[in-house]
């Protein structure tokens, strides 16, 4: 089959790789008829995430049932369905407690309670590193799906691939950053970033009750895809001082609710990167300062942007005397999966309004490209095998 392995930083290839196959008797093998590239694919592309080996990219993605292993109960063959992207056994501890990104069985060896930087990490990724379980993931014809009775969802026949296949990721990712806010109804939700992960919390935020919900993001083009398809009030911090505006539209308090949709691949200036070339540090945290800084007393800041290595001067005293809430990780996507799957299905959110590139997986190394480099505005790319 064909598929998206990634060889080294900055090469991702399309490659004739061997077809998948059923190992164990929960897994199922899934004709891919829809994957999309994410934000979190570019930290392995450019070398920030760091893998060794080759790998098939992807955990976006989405298809129809070809095979089922014999322990499988709850699809058969010809089901489409969507794939939430971490795998998850539905019996341990954490899983039993709302808490599948923490698997402790489906990481086989790397699971462990450390979290440290090369050593102990969560449960398994699609397509995400030796680290996280080593698994293929599903830019490809075809993916082995394990543990096929506990994460992936049917989808209703009136929707279309492109309206399903965010129901993976990044609309739990975005909704995830706005549930644990907690919001009561009327609150100011200032989000950084309006990439795919930062639209969809746009929308999550609307849904939630938010009264004023403002993106953040440098690159005009993508304010206004956020003013486009979310209705949002928009800053670019090339052009303000991003912080004091969020205090002046808020009676000098701050927004009740940020969200860092960034990550620590921010953009940077040149002071930026010597300060985390001498510390040792991979990108910055700088988002999650100006978050910290921008949130009202009181206030909550998730963090559903990715980090990996540990960052020096950690505002921990800015914390404690704002009294902040802070709430990160990995979005616990079967909590709310089956919820965004009715709202998709009822017409209370559109999710495929951010899609701009839709490509040939033939064409996926094109695709990395583009998203990578920020051109042709590309905002989301879909790839269709």
């Amino acid at each position: 089959m064909k598929a998206a392995v990634f060889h080294k930083p900055g090469t991702i290839q399309v490659d004739q790789v061997e077809d998948p196959r059923i190992q164990e008797g929960g897994d199922v093998i899934l004709r891919v008829t829809a994957t999309a590239i994410c934000g979190s694919d570019l930290h392995i592309f450019s070398g920030a995430v760091p893998q060794t080996n080759p790998m098939v990219m992807g955990h976006e993605f989405m298809g129809i049932v070809e095979e089922v292993g014999p322990a499988v109960k709850n699809l058969k063959k010809g089901d489409r369905v969507v794939v939430p992207f971490p795998i998850a056994c539905g019996k341990c501890f954490f899983c039993s407690h709302g808490a599948s990104p923490h698997c402790e069985n489906s990481n086989y060896e790397h699971y462990g309670p450390d979290g440290g930087l090369t050593g102990q990490k969560g449960g398994a990724l699609f397509g995400y590193t030796d680290l996280y379980g080593g698994y293929s993931g599903g830019q490809a014809e075809y993916v082995r799906v394990p543990y096929a009775d506990i994460s992936p969802r049917v989808v209703p026949e009136n929707l279309t691939d492109e309206q399903a296949l965010f129901l993976t990721d990044i609309f739990p990712t975005g909704w995830s950053a706005i549930d644990w806010a907690q919001l009561k109804g009327g609150e100011t939700v200032a989000i950084f970033g309006s990439g795919p992960v930062g639209l969809m919390a746009q929308k999550a935020a609307w849904l939630k009750g938010a009264g004023r919900v403002i993106a953040i993001d440098p690159l005009d083009y993508r304010l206004e895809k956020a003013r486009e398809v979310n209705k949002v009030e928009t800053l670019n911090p090339r052009e303000v001082d991003v912080v004091e505006a969020l205090r002046s539209m808020t009676g000098g308090r701050g927004a009740d609710v940020c969200v860092d949709a960034v990550g620590f691949e921010p953009e940077r200036n040149f002071l930026d990167k010597v300060k985390a070339t001498i510390n040792f540090e991979k990108g910055s945290m700088k988002v999650i300062e100006m978050c910290l800084r921008a949130v009202r007393r009181g206030g909550t800041v998730s963090i559903v942007g990715v980090y990996g290595t540990p960052y020096d001067n950690f505002p921990v005293h800015r914390m404690f005397d704002k009294a902040i809430t802070i709430h990160q990780g990995q979005a616990p996507v079967l909590n709310y999966v089956d919820e965004l799957i009715g709202l998709v299905k009822e017409d209370k959110v559109v999710l495929d309004d951010i899609i701009t590139h839709t490509l040939p997986l033939a064409e996926a190394s094109k695709g990395y490209e583009l998203f990578d480099k920020k051109e042709d505005d590309c905002v989301k790319v879909v790839l269709k095998p």
